[in-house]
């Protein structure tokens, strides 16, 4: 396995959010994040909003949310989770505690690519092709922004762990990194231009990521580049 402080790992987002998680707030209500709030369902319990759409400063949401790390508070008066603790599944917890949260970023398809410790907001945004019909809301759409923070320059190992959805954006906000594996789970290898392709075998084609993180957490399964 790589040594811990060469490798940066990035992981997808998840569905499934903890429940304590805080949201960004309007006019004294919850804001939830989607990707069409035309479209969402009506609610009284919270205001459906887009990362990019203007807040009531006049600012965007997301310019918002930068600004909300960037003077965080001790107190975190929105209650936000850090990106590695947004998620229920145990294995971002893993990774935080095996690589630190400095070399953990989460690619969000809310958000963008993101560090482990940026505080983020409830959202529900998806790439996955089964968000249709009255969930369709919930797919992010071409051309959407996203932060992007990972330096080009930095001289770390970037390991991609994620579904197919969502490699596109990880290539396109990683470009000029110079040393990049995208770790993948089908028969047929990838396209990713620049990229190192390394593929992890397994019967578990859904969710595939989570079971090869706690491997690469074990050293069942190496990363070295």
């Amino acid at each position: 396995m790589s040594r811990t402080e060469d490798t940066v790992i990035v992981i997808q987002c998840a569905n499934r959010k903890r429940p304590e998680a805080g949201h960004m707030e309007e006019a004294g209500r919850k804001v939830l994040f989607v990707a069409d709030p035309a479209s969402a369902p009506p609610g009284d319990s919270v205001l459906y909003r887009r990362p990019d759409d203007p807040a009531p400063s006049g600012r965007s949401w997301r310019d918002m949310l930068e600004d909300y790390n960037r003077n965080r508070r001790a107190d975190n008066p929105l209650g936000l989770l850090p990106a590695w603790k947004l998620y229920e599944n145990a294995a971002y917890r893993a990774l935080a505690d095996r690589f630190g949260t400095d070399n953990l970023f989460i690619l969000s398809a809310g958000w963008g690519l993101v560090a482990g410790g940026f505080l983020l907001p409830k959202y529900d945004i998806t790439f996955s092709s089964s968000a249709k019909g009255e969930d369709a809301y919930k797919r992010r759409r071409r051309g959407d922004r996203g932060f992007a923070a990972i330096p080009a320059g930095i001289s770390q190992h970037v390991v991609l762990l994620s579904g197919k959805e969502y490699r596109s954006l990880f290539l396109r906000l990683t470009n000029g990194v110079a040393r990049r594996t995208v770790v993948f789970n089908s028969d047929t290898p990838p396209r990713a231009p620049g990229c190192t392709l390394l593929r992890y075998e397994s019967d578990t084609r859904t969710n595939w990521h989570y079971e090869c993180a706690m491997k690469i957490v074990s050293g069942e399964f190496s990363i070295c580049a």
